[in-house]
């Protein structure tokens, strides 16, 4: 053994040591903070592509912070903070920022719940913003220990296709900057506060949306053999494709095939012409997802052919499934186990079926992307997310904010 790697490797170990607990004490300070800019960006929610007076409300904390930023999109904005170490090392930290088209209910929540008619952060992005703000604010203050650059990437549109991440990746501007590495968390009712869930390799699905039409011949309910029924056309639909997943794909391959969407008909004695349903199609390979999309016409023809009706079809591809790098989910969860523990930090054995568009930054960078625990009985936040009470517990900010700011220190 060389006794000055020995020394050199020993000496870092200390160094990041210490820079850890600086990281979790800095994150205790803020703490307040960081849930008080949740609760106020909680009562000021906008929908995708939106999100103007948040982009300001954003932009004013990034200016008292001196941090400079740029706007490659009409709303959100990328914070460039310069690190005191000159290196050309670019890591990019990423929130999204926009909300829901629903309205909230919870107790847990009356003391902020949302302002907006119709509009809530029922799925956490509030919470995502300003933890990325809290770890601008530490980040700032542990400037001149920072090697490169660190970006700050407030992305709108992330629950709308065709997502924010897409176009944000398709300006060019963090291919520009030289990103070498890029991390986003979401929040977790699924996972108690103090701990967090990821894995290397697919952790996400892809989230296709398909749209059928059924169309028949309308008729009075009395004299149904004179008509084509779309309705019964539809029920015998929206059966057989359940076997899609069940016949149609390799079984040790996760698929999901739901309609969420019926919307046909007047009256209870008249046939009508058409019926249409709406659906999701989530997989995670694109091989998958093209057979399934193939099943899903082929079906949709020959139930309607074969009785004298015909259809329309449309599948519409969203977000590529989530894919972590081997690296980069590694630093995730060793940076947990550093600052919490070993038992802090979960390595999921599968996937999960929802969709992210944080996958369109992993079709540039390598990247990771992972689940900060937020549920408890405590702060009724164990509802899924969607779910018109959803909420974070505020213990989330004891994690997610040291965790997110030790990523930038850690990555190899």
């Amino acid at each position: 053994m060389n006794p000055i790697i020995s020394l050199s490797s020993g000496k870092d170990l200390i160094q990041r040591k210490s820079m850890h607990s600086k990281i979790k004490e800095l994150a205790e300070q803020h703490f307040q903070e960081a849930v008080e800019t949740r609760r106020y960006l909680h009562q000021h929610p906008e929908v995708s592509y939106k999100e103007f007076e948040t982009t300001k409300f954003i932009k004013s904390e990034l200016d008292k912070l001196g941090i400079p930023y740029e706007s490659p999109l009409e709303t959100g904005c990328v914070g460039i903070l310069e690190g005191g170490k000159k290196s050309d090392r670019v890591i990019a930290l990423r929130a999204d920022i926009d909300a829901l088209p629903i309205t909230e209910e919870g107790e847990a929540k009356q003391a902020f719940i949302s302002k907006n008619e119709g509009v809530a952060h029922c799925c956490g992005h509030d919470a995502h913003t300003s933890n990325l703000l809290t770890a601008a604010k530490i980040l700032k203050e542990l400037q001149g220990e920072i090697e490169g650059k660190v970006l700050l990437v407030f992305q709108p549109g992330e629950e709308k296709l065709p997502g924010g991440g897409r176009l944000l990746s398709e300006t060019g501007f963090l291919q520009d900057q030289g990103v070498q590495a890029i991390y986003g968390l979401h929040t977790s009712p699924m996972h108690k506060p103090g701990t967090i869930a990821t894995k290397v390799g697919p952790l996400m699905a892809a989230p296709d949306e398909f749209e059928v039409e059924i169309i028949g011949k309308g008729g009075h309910a009395a004299r149904a053999h004179e008509a084509v029924d779309p309705i019964v056309l539809s029920a015998q639909y929206i059966n057989a494709i359940q076997t899609v997943a069940s016949r149609s794909v390799d079984p040790t391959e996760p698929v999901v095939v739901t309609v969420g969407r019926i919307e046909g008909g007047t009256a209870y004695n008249i046939i009508p012409e058409k019926v249409k349903l709406w659906g999701t199609a989530r997989t995670l390979t694109p091989e998958t997802a093209e057979l399934v999309e193939e099943r899903l016409e082929a079906l949709a023809k020959g139930i309607t052919e074969s009785a004298g009706g015909s259809y329309t079809f449309n599948f519409n591809k969203g977000y590529p499934a989530v894919i972590n790098t081997e690296n980069e989910a590694e630093t995730v969860l060793g940076s947990m186990r550093k600052l919490f523990g070993d038992d802090s930090a979960i390595e999921m054995r599968r996937p999960i079926m929802a969709g992210e568009d944080f996958s369109f930054y992993q079709q540039h960078f390598p990247g990771a992307f992972f689940f900060v625990g937020s549920g408890s009985e405590d702060s009724d936040s164990k509802y899924p997310w969607h779910h018109p009470k959803y909420n974070v517990d505020d213990r989330f900010f004891e994690v997610a904010t040291p965790l997110m700011v030790s990523l930038v220190f850690d990555h190899k």
